[in-house]
């Protein structure tokens, strides 16, 4: 078991972690027609926009209550009014989710006594929904804010059973976590489909920010989940949850629906997605498709061909706490050691990585774990990259935000060919960097005499290639 420990220091030097309003708006820019706004000022959403665009490389959605210091003083109601009455007539959603920030959090606007106001004197109003979540950015991270969001869509649209509702077997409700990309989303969505089930993902990021070309602007979300659909998830026959952040919101639609619920923490591997594999076969009453068994072996020949060159490896992660179990659980099947592992925030399931230490840390602190375990390999976000660059490290990108390379929306780790995938691509980047510091490798080798190699020389008997006369 890990120990998970907390940084002493009095301040933050290159942050790690991303903030809880961004974490809790990245969740609605998942759902169809919707507009994300964060209730504080200005800066607070501008920051968040421009690390979002950076990393999808793609118009996104999101607006501000722009609250200024005497709104701040005197309470927001006005600009959140304002900000809503706006938003309705001039981009139409079909949803509102609405994100706290610090500033408003520390004067403590009660935001439900403000929506309920708001309805009662605007009218028009009464069928938008205004889904609002509590999102203070002076606490938690990214995944919190994403976690938070879910729960509270969840408890807002989905509606509880009536009557004469009947469930539909074939249904089944994914919560995917943050961690997970459109293209992880994609991959998961054609898995659960050749079992013959129909999945509703919430939120589903696969549909609006895979990186698709509209037909035409708008100004809202042009994919994602709808909010009929979402009403109706409550007559699913399953609900899976992929991160253990999503336990949750698993819950929330229990109680509220009935609907049972599996979490699957990890979906990269070779036994999670055996695992996963074997349920949707379960609930399906369906075979593994072969294909699929065809993958399997296809990860197991990589991860032969691949731990020649990560078996033994020191590795340094940075990650959101379910991307870091993720990441480091597959490292470790390969028969890397996790010897530096940093994450963000609390989390259930960082006690259980694969290290002797998990610490609450930033990128500095990251970087002096590297340094002194002599890490072989670092693994993080974009803003990680300094820090690869001064210890000499091959990097490994992945997370949020990505923006210093392109395709981090397809980015794939997910079930059999996913993790096949990212094996290849980790350990290409360990055999590129070997190479680039000419590391003796085989075609490196030399005679004790300083002949070339044998396949270029020619020996005594003037013959290429012969044995040394």
């Amino acid at each position: 078991m890990a120990i998970v420990t907390a940084p002493a220091k009095a301040c933050v030097v290159n942050p790690l972690k991303m903030s809880q309003p961004i974490g809790g708006a990245f969740a609605f820019m998942g759902l169809r027609g919707a507009m994300p706004l964060l209730h504080g000022s200005q800066g607070c959403t501008s920051f968040g926009l421009t690390l979002f665009v950076r990393h999808f490389k793609e118009a996104v959605p999101l607006q501000t209550t722009a609250m200024s210091e005497v709104a701040t003083v005197l309470g927001g109601y006005e600009n959140l009014e304002q900000a809503i009455l706006n938003i309705s007539n001039r981009a139409k959603p079909k949803i509102i989710g609405i994100c706290s920030t610090g500033v408003t959090e520390t004067n403590g606007d009660d935001v439900d006594a403000y929506l309920k106001l708001i309805r009662s004197k605007h009218p028009q109003l009464a069928k938008l929904p205004l889904v609002y979540v509590s999102t203070p950015d002076f606490k938690g991270a990214f995944q919190d804010g994403w976690e938070k969001a879910v729960a509270r869509i969840v408890e807002v649209l989905v509606e509880g059973p009536s009557a004469n509702g009947l469930r539909d077997p074939s249904k089944v409700n994914v919560l995917p976590g943050c961690h997970l990309t459109p293209g992880d989303l994609d991959e998961l969505r054609v898995i659960v489909e050749d079992f013959g089930l129909c999945p509703s993902f919430l939120p589903d990021l696969a549909g609006s920010l895979d990186g698709h070309i509209p037909d035409e602007f708008t100004p809202t979300t042009i994919g994602g989940i709808g909010v009929d659909e979402i009403a109706s998830m409550g007559r699913a026959g399953w609900t899976i949850a992929i991160g253990a952040q999503m336990q949750r919101a698993a819950e929330v639609m229990q109680v509220k629906t009935g609907v049972p619920f599996r979490v699957f923490e990890r979906l990269c591997g070779l036994c999670p997605n055996d695992e996963f594999m074997t349920f949707l076969s379960e609930i399906s009453g369906r075979p593994i498709p072969l294909k699929y068994r065809r993958q399997r072996s296809q990860l197991a020949d990589a991860m032969l061909d691949a731990h020649f060159h990560i078996g033994g490896r020191k590795v340094a992660i940075g990650a959101e706490p379910d991307r870091l179990f993720d990441l480091s659980g597959m490292l470790h099947d390969m028969g890397a050691q996790v010897t530096a592992a940093v994450t963000t925030t609390q989390s259930e399931v960082i006690e259980r990585i694969k290290t002797k230490e998990v610490l609450i840390g930033d990128l500095e602190d990251l970087e002096g774990l590297a340094k002194t375990h002599r890490c072989d390999l670092l693994i993080t976000h974009s803003h990680g990259r300094q820090a690869a660059a001064r210890l000499k490290l091959p990097f490994y990108r992945t997370g949020f935000p990505m923006f210093d390379r392109l395709g981090a929306g397809h980015q794939l780790s997910v079930g059999y060919r996913g993790t096949r995938n990212l094996i290849f691509e980790i350990t290409n980047l360990v055999i590129a960097h070997r190479e680039e510091n000419d590391q003796p490798t085989p075609d490196r080798w030399r005679t004790a005499a300083g002949l070339p190699r044998c396949s270029g020389y020619r020996s005594s008997t003037g013959a290429a290639g012969g044995a040394i006369g």
